[in-house]
């Protein structure tokens, strides 16, 4: 499911904000430091007392208001600053930081996030229950959109993870052992592709990015587990029988070729019905055989 009509509209978009480097203005602030101090023991030695007192409260004033403007930025770190509750950009230069004081800096982090889904019942496509966990990386990539146009983007993106499987899930079967159609359980890569762009259609309206995404379980719910691996065994058999009565079939017939081939025997079509038969029960058989010796004449 996409974002679509009205919902594709983008309430917010991310811009670079005016802020300035917190080191030059760290230096204005130690200058104030020792300069305020300076001045008011000055005034103060010259016998201006009410100058002294007025230095020494400007030079506090003025201190506080640049120490309130400092903020630090991590690595994959960025700042939303606002003005009056109205977005005036974002600040992703990492280190020491000044705006204005009466700026708000809400700070998002836009590092990778490893996110690992609970176990789901989904139906899948035959309406089997299936048990399915998804592992998802994901990033925000657009800082306005994730803290304006959604609540809490953490756990928008954690629904949204839930909803992608549950589509998914049912869209294809657990597994179809004829090999004609897609399946959960056979096409790995081809259904983690699918769930990556179901799942970006859905968070895309967070400013979100994902990077991956991986089942990492998958089976068959407990209440029918047990017959269903029942009916693989089966299958399997059937299938294991198919390709020995193949193969056996291609053995008996370059035996009895090349028996012709080299003149070793010559079989009428009634023992040659019996020598496909023995060995047929010798390569099919699920057990060793055990061989009888004939010690006199060879059609005795």
């Amino acid at each position: 499911m996409g974002v679509t009509g009205d919902k594709a509209l983008r309430l917010s978009v991310e811009r670079p904000a005016s802020t300035a480097s917190g080191y030059g203005m760290l230096l204005v602030l130690l200058l104030v430091l020792v300069a305020a101090p300076a001045l008011a023991i000055w005034r103060g030695n010259a016998g201006d007392g009410l100058g002294a007192g007025l230095s020494g409260l400007i030079g506090g004033l003025v201190f506080l208001f640049l120490a309130a403007g400092f903020y630090l930025l991590q690595p994959n770190q960025g700042a939303a600053i606002l003005l009056f509750g109205d977005y005036r950009g974002t600040d992703r230069v990492t280190g020491l930081r000044w705006t204005w004081p009466w700026m708000v800096k809400k700070k998002i982090s836009v590092r990778i996030h490893n996110v690992t889904s609970d176990k789901l019942k989904v139906n899948d496509l035959r309406g089997n229950p299936v048990e399915i966990a998804s592992n998802v990386v994901w990033r925000v990539t657009d800082t306005a959109q994730a803290l304006f146009d959604v609540d809490d983007y953490r756990e928008f993106v954690n629904i949204q993870i839930e909803s992608a499987v549950r589509a998914i899930g049912s869209r294809y079967p657990y597994d179809d052992y004829e090999h004609d159609e897609k399946t959960l359980r056979g096409d790995a890569e081809h259904i983690a592709d699918e769930l990556r762009v179901e799942l970006q259609e859905r968070v895309i309206a967070a400013g979100v990015t994902i990077d991956e995404c991986r089942l990492t379980h998958l089976a068959y719910a407990q209440e029918i587990a047990q017959s269903m691996l029942r009916r693989q065994q089966a299958q399997a058999v059937v299938a294991a029988r198919q390709t020995l009565v193949e193969g056996a079939v291609g053995m008996v017939e370059m035996a009895l070729d090349q028996l012709s081939a080299k003149n070793v025997v010559e079989l009428d079509d009634e023992r040659r019905a019996a020598m496909v038969s023995n060995l047929m029960v010798v390569l099919c058989g699920e057990r060793d055989t055990q061989p009888i010796v004939n010690a006199g004449s060879l059609y005795q």
